[in-house]
C-alpha cells in the first residue's frame, strides 16, 4: 500500500470516529451512513482538500453531503 493510500485510510478512519461522536451513534453506523449516503465517494473524490480542513469542517461537510443523498440523521 502507498503511503498516500495509507494516510487517505488513516483520515478516514478518524473522520468516521468523529462523525460517530458527534451523532452519538457507534463508528460501524457512521460508516454505514457515510457509505450509504455517497459521503465516502464525495470523500475520496476530495481528500486532497478535505485533509487539510478541520474535522469539524469535515464532519458538516458529509453530514450535509449524505443529506443532499436522503440521510436524515442530522
Amino acid at each position: 500500500m502507498s503511503r498516500k493510500d495509507k494516510n487517505t485510510l488513516e483520515f478516514l478512519v478518524a473522520l468516521v470516529s468523529e462523525l460517530a461522536a458527534h451523532l452519538g451513534i457507534s463508528q460501524d453506523a457512521a460508516y454505514n451512513y457515510i457509505r450509504e449516503y455517497r459521503g465516502l465517494e464525495y470523500y475520496f473524490k476530495h481528500y486532497n482538500i478535505l485533509h487539510t480542513l478541520s474535522f469539524e469542517e469535515n464532519v458538516e461537510d458529509l453530514l450535509q453531503v449524505c443529506a443532499n443523498n436522503g440521510g436524515q440523521l442530522r
